[in-house]
């Protein structure tokens, strides 16, 4: 079986667990040919899991202090290479497409008649799930963005019979406490941040993003992103401010992390998980960086109850394996109930 597998790399959620799933396919021998897009190919770091790897363009969001800026959207995406692009891929030799949200693969797919399989969290966005700063421009995105002919969500909660647990490390167990919190704001300026965490001299931060090199600043600890340093980060700190992406929150909610989340303005996906978390209570949501808020998060933390999550990764590597490219109701079925 050949395969050719999207992913959108905006951030960097859908290629951890893309890593993940990579090496389930391995295990099953299917023949997976990567295509990334979403950043600058250089941008790109510790991607050897997807061997030589296809690169295009593809289309982005672009942000500005924590909120989405579409007008530069619609400027720097290209939109006549994304259409060449499209129809320029050869999908002759390929048996199924999967998209973790990359659009270039899905509307190849589409405009093909080929088998499209979405697996990732956008995925869970249907008619019953959560959704908050809705708008006619979202709505578009989420439904037209990287189409698929068959959905495989991930979310938090049930709420679709095609809506698996999340993908994450189901090994990532946590370590000893070292007594510091990680921070991984990238679309926030990290000059910013980096004043306001500053404030609490008597806490040690690890502040995570792409933009910043490895320094410590007083009580803040600047790290340019990496996959192996933030995982250790990860497992041995007491508490996690992030953005309201998916793939750390699960991984968070995994390791029993409490969590301080803040959600892109303008993000309707990051909008609606912040809602959803809230009224799950899986975390503390604040909708601007605010030293009060963060002040009374610290001030109240205590560890949480683990969620641990069943191998999601490996029963979807199957379910591609087998043929069977029908909606996964009784895989999903079959999931949850192995989920604390």
């Amino acid at each position: 079986m050949k395969v050719l597998y999207g992913i959108q790399a905006t951030g960097n959620g859908h290629i951890s667990r893309c890593r993940i799933m990579a090496k389930y396919l391995k295990q099953q021998n299917i023949d997976v040919t990567y295509l990334v897009s979403g950043r600058a190919k250089e941008d790109l770091f510790d991607m050897e899991v997807f061997g030589d790897f296809q690169h295009r363009q593809g289309l982005t969001f672009v942000t500005n202090r924590g909120k989405v800026n579409y007008a530069a959207t619609a400027v720097n995406n290209n939109l006549a290479r994304f259409i060449r692009d499209i129809y320029a891929l050869d999908l002759e030799p390929y048996d199924v497409i999967i998209t973790d949200f990359e659009p270039v693969t899905a509307w190849a797919g589409k405009l093909r008649n080929k088998t499209v399989i979405g697996i990732g969290h956008q995925y869970a966005f249907g008619d019953k799930t959560p959704v908050a700063g809705a708008n006619p421009i979202a709505k578009m995105v989420m439904k037209y963005f990287a189409p698929a002919s068959i959905s495989a969500g991930l979310h938090w909660y049930p709420f679709d019979d095609t809506i698996f647990p999340p993908i994450i490390d189901t090994t990532l167990l946590p370590g000893e406490q070292d007594g510091s919190i990680l921070v991984y704001l990238p679309f926030e300026d990290q000059q910013d941040v980096t004043r306001l965490l500053s404030q609490f001299s008597g806490q040690e931060f690890i502040l995570y993003s792409p933009e910043l090199e490895d320094k410590t600043l007083a009580n803040v600890k600047q790290r340019k992103t990496c996959y192996a340093g933030f995982k250790h980060d990860l497992t041995k700190a007491r508490g996690v401010i992030c953005n309201s992406g998916f793939e750390l929150i699960s991984e968070c909610l995994h390791l029993g992390l409490p969590i301080l989340t803040k959600p892109i303005q303008g993000q309707m996906e990051q909008l609606s998980n912040a809602m959803s978390l809230e009224k799950l209570g899986y975390a503390r949501v604040m909708h601007t960086l605010d030293g009060d808020t963060i002040e009374h998060w610290l001030t109240r933390l205590k560890p949480c109850q683990p969620r641990h999550l069943p191998d999601v990764a490996k029963a979807l590597a199957s379910w591609i394996a087998s043929g069977d490219w029908q909606p996964p109701t009784s895989l999903v079925e079959q999931i949850w109930p192995a989920t604390d």
